[in-house]
């Protein structure tokens, strides 16, 4: 994709969605941190089924503490790997509340020294909590970037990268959102939908396509 079609691909799904957001559900910083640890692996479906029950009972690093791994576990078993999970979480919580008075950190460095959260987590804390323009690139960022043109890597780390450097600055706080709801959405991966995909005339692959 050229910077042209890069910015006309971005001016195109900013105009169908202006303001994206993340469809995990939260209403603080934690929240969003314990939401996004336990969507590893995991659908933002299922995890809003979870946290449904589990916030309204325990929404702070001192109430999930106090719940304990075992009753921790019974809110979020209906998700993946939920008993490490549900570990990580503990420790988690347990060092916010050791290091930083039971607040998330605002930083990539302390973030990621975080149990459970790896870069991808922390550059979704940091974006959607802290309004800063990382690109937190997810199976469908990093198929997306691929197929479109936009950003072909081999990693997610050099899709990432290429993300970045590639987007136009105006686009890039909610670029992220933009992209994983486009994969998501339509340009899955399978069964993508190209003949109704608003952006084909820009992507490499939808400019192959023959109707």
């Amino acid at each position: 994709m050229s910077p042209q079609e890069i910015t006309a691909f971005f001016a195109t799904l900013k105009a169908a969605n202006p303001h994206p957001q993340t469809e995990l559900e939260y209403a603080s910083v934690f929240e969003l941190l314990a939401a996004v640890l336990l969507s590893a692996q995991a659908t933002d479906v299922s995890v809003n089924k979870a946290t449904r029950r589990l916030f309204p009972v325990a929404n702070t690093p001192a109430k999930i503490l106090a719940l304990g791994e075992e009753r921790l576990c019974d809110y979020i078993r209906t998700i993946g790997l939920y008993r490490s999970k549900a570990r990580h979480l503990l420790a988690t919580c347990r060092i916010l509340i050791d290091e930083y008075a039971g607040q998330v950190p605002g930083t990539r460095e302390a973030l990621e020294k975080l149990p459970g959260v790896g870069r991808k987590t922390a550059n979704v804390v940091l974006n959607v909590a802290f309004g800063q323009a990382t690109m937190a690139v997810d199976t469908h960022i990093f198929r997306l970037g691929n197929r479109t043109g936009l950003a072909p890597g081999k990693t997610p780390l050099a899709v990432e990268q290429a993300l970045v450097k590639r987007i136009p600055l105006e686009f890039l706080v909610d670029a992220h959102h933009w992209l994983i709801l486009h994969g998501r959405y339509v340009c899955r991966a399978r069964q993508a939908q190209c003949h109704s995909c608003q952006v084909r005339a820009y992507c490499d692959h939808g400019k192959a396509l023959k109707d």
